[in-house]
């Protein structure tokens, strides 16, 4: 379970999460790494998360099989209890049919999310106190039958709890982990020195001129009645 300093260190973590990952998207394109993908999840992690999710929605269908089952209006204690304990146990089944399923889809879908893994502890942990007044008040005004069944769905809301907590212990030290390594990195990138600028080479030389072409001698074509080789002076007189 994650005391108070643990759930402090959850809730700084969130905050700088998109600047460091701009950060490490810049540092990958950097190194030469393809932007904007991230890192698979291993398999370990894959494989604890399915198996507390598997606990955890096992124990919500029997807490809501068993609050259904539990006749509040028939204790033998004050309308004001019953009202107060009928509404609080309305307030866990909305949780159960709707809240909760959709916080374990957004961390089916991504295991290690930080923002998800939170939100689903504090649902856990609201649960637990909201469920664990229903089970307190169905001890001292319920059935036997009611108690024995509110208690073992209380047991195995603890337990999902507990491990989900230990999960996140140790998700929060590789992000602690991660976070050193990415302010390290763009450390180094900002106290790198720019690149050197490029020369630039401009010739000025002017290019020689073409020479100009030759014109070509055009030879008129004698008149009609004149051999091509006859002289002018030998042309007849008109």
């Amino acid at each position: 379970m994650l005391n108070s300093r643990n759930i402090l260190v959850w809730s700084l973590l969130l905050c700088p999460i998109p600047l460091f990952t701009a950060a490490l998207a810049e540092a990958q394109t950097t190194a030469g790494a393809p932007s904007g993908t991230q890192p698979p999840v291993a398999y370990a992690s894959v494989s604890e998360l399915n198996g507390i999710l598997s606990q955890l929605q096992e124990t919500a269908k029997n807490m809501q099989s068993d609050l259904e089952k539990t006749r509040i209006e028939r204790w033998k204690t004050d309308g004001a209890t019953k009202r107060q304990t009928l509404a609080t146990v309305e307030s866990i089944q909305r949780n159960l049919q709707s809240g909760l399923p959709e916080t374990i889809a957004q961390l089916n879908n991504s295991p290690e999310d930080l923002g998800a893994s939170f939100k689903l502890y504090r649902n856990l942990v609201v649960l637990y106190d909201y469920f664990g007044s229903v089970v307190e008040n169905a001890g001292a005004f319920g059935s036997k039958d009611e108690v024995q069944s509110l208690s073992n769905d209380m047991s195995g809301l603890e337990s999902a709890r507990r491990m989900f907590g230990e999960r996140m212990q140790k998700l929060t030290a590789s992000k602690e982990d991660e976070l050193t390594r990415l302010r390290a990195q763009v450390k180094t990138l900002t106290a790198a020195p720019p690149p050197p600028p490029k020369k630039i080479v401009v010739d000025d030389t002017e290019p020689p001129k073409k020479p100009a072409p030759a014109k070509r001698k055009v030879t008129k074509p004698n008149p009609p009645g004149i051999p091509a080789n006859t002289p002018p002076s030998a042309a007849p007189a008109k």
